[in-house]
């Protein structure tokens, strides 16, 4: 009779999902979109380092009038696009939202026909990598990206005024 602790270890294999160990190389971005009144005038900001934490890149633009969930995923099509132009084929993704976190892992279905387009594109890119992981994190761990993504908005916010 096998002992309880070998069983629990056993069930507890079973039912982790596989999670493809990380490269010795690779980029972590920090991407955040957003919306001044839902839709209005958006923005992503993302920030880019290597696996040691040293910052790379710093990437935002404004939008124009649109809604978060599109900022959020402008953000993510422009860290994957920075991750190919530059040669790199692992990236890993930390976002705040977690209706884009989702719905790219497959939880959620994408029901929106303008985040379908976007998600297809970022699937595409995201076939292109050897490797890609992207998790959620509370919007105080992503302070970074989110004053990225304001300065946009700022910025494109004060154009449209003038």
């Amino acid at each position: 009779m096998p002992s309880s602790s070998r069983s629990v270890r056993e069930t507890k294999e079973l039912f982790e999902p596989y999670r493809p160990k990380s490269p010795e190389h690779f980029l972590i971005a920090y991407s955040d979109g957003g919306a001044r009144g839902n839709p209005g005038p958006a923005g992503y900001g993302v920030v880019i380092k290597d696996e040691t934490g040293k910052k790379i890149a710093e990437l935002s633009q404004y939008l124009g009038h649109q809604t978060n969930n599109v900022a959020e995923y402008q953000g993510l099509i422009a860290a994957l696009e920075y991750a190919i132009k530059h040669g790199h084929k692992a990236l890993k993704v930390i976002s705040d939202s977690e209706l884009l976190v989702r719905q790219i892992k497959g939880i959620y279905k994408v029901k929106n026909s303008v985040l379908k387009e976007l998600h297809a594109r970022a699937k595409e890119l995201i076939a292109k990598l050897d490797w890609f992981s992207i998790e959620h994190v509370l919007r105080g761990k992503n302070s970074e990206a989110d004053r990225l993504a304001n300065e946009a908005m700022d910025k494109g916010m004060k154009r449209a005024v003038t």
